[in-house]
């Protein structure tokens, strides 16, 4: 790069993308998570921001002057000297590298991004079944909201102190007329020192890792079935597994999964058969060897005995209660709590009970989160 007078060139272009797709990937995926039919993009973007944290570690081994951890400023002294000068001198000079500030951010970020990441990684499987990690679920399924809560609060955090970062780059910027704002634009700094040069290998390692990411994100957002993103649940033909439980209540409605509600709930249903939500079943639709057959079937396939999110999730909300009905649960409760009353009568759905209305893969018994598509526009 030609030199600049008063200016050193401190960013390349490769570090200043992978800067900036750091930041990008993080917010995105900060307000995808907000979102539960987003989830595949909030996955998506959290691998793409777990490569660039782990480019960014490597970097600082390997990458050229400036970028190295060797260059940081991590002692106390500086730091309290760094703040201090900047109180008492607006126009102070600053250094081309990281300052005191900015070094320790570098390792609050890459520490707390891989707390972040690794957390959603191991979450991924854990509560929803799927990805690298889906093999844990069986097994640690009611670890699931101890690890979602390391793992939101752990985003909250690096959120206030990106926003406390930024804060201080906008003082940078209009208050000690530094030009900070600029420098991971241009990659040029308002100092004075040597300007970084980047060698071939270096240029290789950096343009291949942004393309590695991107691929990366393609395919975690393009289907549902590879190795990224699979699922360890199947979906299910109920019609093999119970034929009475599919056909005789799949006559008047889409068989709900029975993962959904605790034994007690289907004991009390199919005891409650001659009023069955305004309805009358008698011995002559279902004969008492079916109800037995159907019931046995939802009894061994209850939320007690399923390892879903949502069976975990409304088991645990219910705290000992046993309603007739999945729409009566708290957890069911909470998680539609925002969909305005009126789309449930909407032509399209009609009622609370037509879960397949949005859910389109209901039936199969599985609730996948990138297949909600609430047929109503609200």
């Amino acid at each position: 790069m030609p030199r600049k007078a008063g200016k050193v060139f401190v960013w390349p272009l490769c570090t200043r993308i992978i800067h900036w797709m750091i930041v990008l990937s993080f917010v995105t995926a900060f307000i995808t998570s907000f979102y539960e039919h987003l989830l595949h993009y909030h996955v998506g973007l959290g691998a793409l921001f777990g490569i660039m944290l782990i480019y960014r570690t490597i970097w600082g081994f390997i990458g050229p002057r400036y970028a190295t951890f060797n260059t940081f400023k991590l002692r106390p002294v500086e730091l309290k000297d760094y703040f201090v000068e900047k109180v008492r001198d607006r126009w102070r000079k600053i250094p081309p590298g990281h300052n005191p500030a900015s070094s320790w951010y570098t390792l609050l970020v890459l520490s707390t991004g891989i707390v972040i990441v690794v957390s959603g990684l191991l979450l991924y499987g854990i509560e929803e079944g799927k990805g690298f990690f889906s093999f844990l679920n069986p097994k640690y399924y009611t670890y699931m909201d101890l690890l979602g809560g390391v793992h939101k609060y752990s985003a909250y955090f690096l959120a206030v102190w990106a926003c406390i970062h930024i804060t201080g780059v906008l003082i940078e910027q209009f208050y000690h007329k530094t030009s900070m704002v600029f420098a991971m634009i241009t990659g040029y700094k308002k100092s004075e020192g040597l300007d970084t040069e980047m060698c071939p290998w270096r240029n290789v390692i950096s343009y291949g890792t942004i393309l590695a990411a991107l691929f990366n994100f393609y395919i975690v957002e393009k289907d549902n079935d590879n190795i990224f993103v699979k699922s360890r649940f199947e979906p299910i033909d109920y019609k093999k597994e119970n034929r009475d439980f599919a056909t005789e209540c799949g006559d008047c409605h889409k068989p709900y999964p029975p993962y959904l509600l605790p034994e007690r709930s289907w004991e009390r249903i199919i005891a409650d058969l001659d009023n069955h939500f305004g309805e009358e079943i008698t011995e002559a639709n279902i004969t008492k060897a079916q109800q037995a057959n159907i019931l046995a079937y939802l009894k061994a396939n209850s939320a007690e005995h399923s390892t879903h999110e949502a069976a975990f999730k409304i088991l645990k909300s219910l705290n000992g209660r046993a309603p007739k009905a999945v729409t009566k649960t708290p957890y069911w409760r909470a998680v539609h709590k925002e969909i305005p009353r009126w789309v449930f009568k909407h032509k399209k759905v009609k009622d609370k009970s037509n879960c397949k209305a949005c859910h389109i893969d209901f039936e199969k018994g599985i609730l996948e989160d990138r297949n909600i598509r609430v047929p109503v526009d609200y």
